[in-house]
């Protein structure tokens, strides 16, 4: 099962993650099969690959909560079920 989920990075006490799709049987550090976003939640940026996001979730890749919060804020859940919409 593959799970889209964050990867820190950085030095310590500033730390950013990078939005990964992973295998779940992978650590935190694991390798990972495509970098679909990032997040920094210092400066408060994000960057997302709604593409690659929307061709892992399609495939059925789950989102851990934290990064399901962050693309609920971004919207791309909305755009996810507008486009499963069109397809069934």
């Amino acid at each position: 099962m593959v799970k889209l989920r964050l990867k820190r990075c950085g030095r310590k006490q500033r730390a950013f993650y990078r939005i990964v799709a992973i295998d779940v049987r992978s650590g935190r550090e694991g390798k990972d099969l495509r970098k679909v976003g990032f997040y920094d939640p210092i400066m408060n940026q994000t960057y997302l690959n709604l593409s690659a996001i929307l061709y892992f979730l399609q495939r059925g890749a789950q989102p851990t909560e934290t990064v399901d919060d962050i693309f609920k804020k971004a919207g791309v859940l909305k755009e996810f079920r507008h486009n499963q919409t069109y397809l069934n």
